[in-house]
């Protein structure tokens, strides 16, 4: 009886093995959040181009979305480290690490040249290259032992304030870690906590489910209609699509700007909070500083001198400040 009980024990104790061949509904699922993601540049980049009043993609909802498709991204590049360790072996494990290593470095050198203000050091494609190293022990690790990494990885900068993080993790060199006090200016930023959490979630889901939902009547489906071939293509081809689709997104959007302009009402957002915080800091009460920010606005429309971009000469600055200050008095600031 020793040896059954033994290999019963080592069966419920092991993952079972994943499947080998590609699974369509994880090339779907990851198409899905590829569209999701291009709905969300293009966002942002109608609103970077001010062709919208506001940039949405910056607002609560927007940030929450992009949390979202980040945390669905990564849960994926998880459930794919399982599936990969059954094909192909070492030799394309390093080949698909070293794309997406050259890809993340190509976008730092490119966004370096293009916004040096805010470029891209550690985002999304930094992070997936990153855990997918960091995640090969939880390939094989007992699986509540990785259950309690992703929850230790996600709760790492919440633990981290609470305990008063030192300053050097504000350093520049330590920034990918997530772990500092001040979020960093650059245009894409996926440290490695609390991001890394969510890979080890997808391998941890990847060792639980793979191998039934391989043998579920889900397992050989697949798309038979267009939209659904396109996205697993796709889903399929996820990281030539990741890299391809925003130049082609801001090319086509930045030719639509110098045709039309930016929208009329493109800043008058901004300008309003910016406004009423000032009018506050003066001394303002609320009520008169949110007059005052509608009267300047509608005061520099009629002068003429209401350009979202800046750009003022000297004398259109000196006028802009008296109609602000004006507004101010009227709306009873002082």
């Amino acid at each position: 009886m020793t040896a059954p009980v033994t290999h019963f024990r080592r069966a419920a104790i092991q993952p079972p093995t994943p499947p080998v061949r590609r699974l369509a509904v994880v090339d779907l699922a990851r198409g899905i959040a590829l569209a999701a993601m291009a709905l969300y540049h293009l966002t942002w980049d109608l609103g970077f181009l001010r062709l919208t009043p506001e940039n949405a993609a910056l607002s609560p909802p927007g940030r929450a979305a992009a949390h979202g498709i980040a945390g669905s991204f990564l849960v994926l590049v998880g459930v794919s480290l399982v599936l990969a360790r059954g094909r192909g072996g070492w030799r394309s494990y390093l080949a698909r690490l070293g794309r997406i290593a050259l890809a993340a470095g190509a976008i730092s050198l490119a966004t370096l040249w293009l916004f040096p203000g805010s470029w891209i050091f550690f985002g999304i494609l930094h992070c997936i290259a990153a855990s997918s190293v960091l995640a090969l022990p939880a390939l094989s690790a007992p699986l509540p032992l990785v259950g309690l990494a992703a929850l230790a990885v996600l709760a790492g900068p919440t633990l981290a304030s609470l305990a008063g993080a030192p300053a050097i993790l504000d350093a520049p060199g330590l920034l990918f870690l997530g772990l500092g006090a001040s979020v960093p200016t650059t245009n894409d930023y996926v440290p490695l906590l609390p991001w890394f959490g969510f890979v080890l979630i997808g391998v941890g889901l990847g060792r639980l489910g793979l191998t039934r939902l391989a043998a579920s009547p889900i397992g050989p489906w697949a798309p038979r209609n267009r939209i659904g071939r396109l996205a697993t293509a796709a889903g399929r081809h996820s990281l030539a699509v990741y890299l391809v689709h925003q130049p082609v997104l801001l090319g086509l959007l930045y030719g639509i700007a110098t045709l039309t302009g930016p929208h009329p009402r493109a800043g008058e957002g901004q300008f309003l909070r910016d406004y009423r915080a000032n009018c506050a800091e003066a001394g303002g009460a609320e009520a008169a500083c949110r007059v005052a920010a509608r009267c300047a606005l509608v005061r520099l429309r009629d002068e003429g001198l209401w350009r979202a971009a800046g750009g003022y000469t000297a004398e259109e600055q000196a006028r802009a400040i008296a109609a602000s200050r004006a507004c101010f008095r009227e709306a009873g600031g002082g």
